[in-house]
């Protein structure tokens, strides 16, 4: 099936969920994860009609920011170290990462030196797992809380990752909780948080993240294929 042919039965699919759960979002970005993949097959995803790419490396990005359509929307979604901020800040369309106020701090300068505003996610370790990244559930509302002494850093929501897992159930409550905490953190009207995303939801679960609520979901397998 081509890549093209992929792309459609994941929208078809997210279409499907939304149709099937009243708390689904009336809008889903479908953000293809291209990590470890060459210019051709994200030109064709792009040909296709995908505007939104995410990337695990800030090296990746560097590598084929040139060589690509110049309105493709980067998004950041894996761990960003801080020494990596410099090399990105004028190319990123959104960070999905953000998990420490040591980070927002150099956001904010790398940003304030170029007047961008950045917009980013709050990653939350909602499963507490030790093998992820993120805020601990009870860390996000002072984090948020801090985030409006930063004027070049927009919070536009949260992203979680789902716990590894063959109980959906299991999956489902940990995409409950995050939408769950967005709607309360939104209650806080805090300057420069804004709670309109929830990236939650990959190829093994974007169905059921989108059911509880999921306005962004990261696909990248079930587009490209198994990558080792």
């Amino acid at each position: 099936m081509s890549i093209a042919c992929k792309i459609k039965t994941v929208k078809s699919n997210i279409e499907k969920a939304q149709s099937n759960s009243p708390d689904s979002a009336p809008k889903v970005c479908l953000v293809a994860v291209t990590k470890t993949l060459g210019l051709e097959p994200i030109q064709e995803a792009y040909d296709a009609g995908v505007r939104d790419f995410g990337e695990n490396r800030v090296q990746e990005i560097l590598e084929k920011y040139p060589h690509l359509p110049s309105d493709i929307r980067w998004h950041l979604i894996g761990h960003l170290q801080t020494n990596k901020v410099k090399y990105i800040v004028d190319k990123i369309f959104m960070i999905h990462s953000l998990d420490s106020l040591h980070l927002a701090e150099e956001i904010e300068k790398r940003a304030a030196a170029i007047d961008r505003v950045i917009p980013c996610l709050v990653q939350v370790n909602i499963a507490d797992e030790d093998t992820k990244f993120g805020l601990k559930e009870g860390e996000v509302e002072d984090f948020l809380k801090a985030m409006p002494r930063f004027s070049h850093i927009r919070i536009e929501g949260l992203m979680t990752i789902g716990p590894h897992v063959s109980d959906e159930s299991r999956i489902r409550d940990v995409f409950h909780q995050l939408r769950g905490m967005s709607q309360n953190m939104s209650k806080l009207a805090l300057p420069n948080v804004r709670m309109r995303e929830l990236s939650m939801g990959m190829s093994g679960d974007y169905m059921t993240a989108v059911e509880e609520g999921s306005t962004m979901v990261r696909v990248g397998t079930s587009i490209f294929g198994p990558r080792f």
